[in-house]
């Protein structure tokens, strides 16, 4: 799946922040998506001009933008396959049942839950595809969509047990 031109170029003014950037998107984890006014320089800037406070690209745009913050390594990998392989290293029951109450999260409690999943991937270095996070997270908050919330839980699922189900290579 090719991502809009807005998420490419939204990665990749995230991965040149600088240090002072970083910090300002971190301390915005402890406010509501969109409602620290510090953050409002790197992440307005990419928000439509068609787009409402609520509209669910702007939303993911500052959560995907607080994650990073906190732990800016990008990787190949789906928060659920990097979060899979973080369990099964950790061989920790405690991973899955944090996975599942992310699934079944609504909008409000998603980035709270996203928080504790980066932060568990940071401790042990597991980088994550920013881009690929936020294009999933556009339809998860789309409140006028829940078909679309289904399909992307459904999509990290089988990210996640096929990291699961995986023998390691002989």
């Amino acid at each position: 799946m090719s991502e809009p031109s807005f998420i490419t170029d939204f990665i990749e003014k995230l991965q040149k922040q600088d240090r002072r950037a970083l910090a300002i998107l971190r301390r915005s984890a402890s406010f509501a998506p969109g409602a620290y006014p510090a953050a409002y320089p790197f992440v307005e800037r990419h928000v439509g001009v068609d787009w409402h406070a609520q509209d669910s690209r702007r939303q993911a745009l500052y959560i995907t933008a607080m994650l990073y913050a906190l732990h800016p390594r990008q990787a190949e990998v789906s928060l659920a396959t990097a979060l899979g392989r973080l369990m099964k290293a950790r061989d920790s029951g405690s991973i899955e049942l944090r996975f599942i109450a992310l699934l079944a999260a609504d909008g409000d409690e998603l980035p709270y839950y996203l928080r504790q999943i980066v932060s568990l991937l940071a401790a042990d270095e597991h980088g994550i595809n920013y881009a690929e996070l936020l294009q999933d997270l556009i339809p998860w908050l789309n409140s006028f969509s829940p078909e679309s919330r289904d399909r992307i839980r459904q999509k990290w699922a089988r990210d996640f047990y096929r990291q699961l189900a995986q023998t390691p290579a002989a």
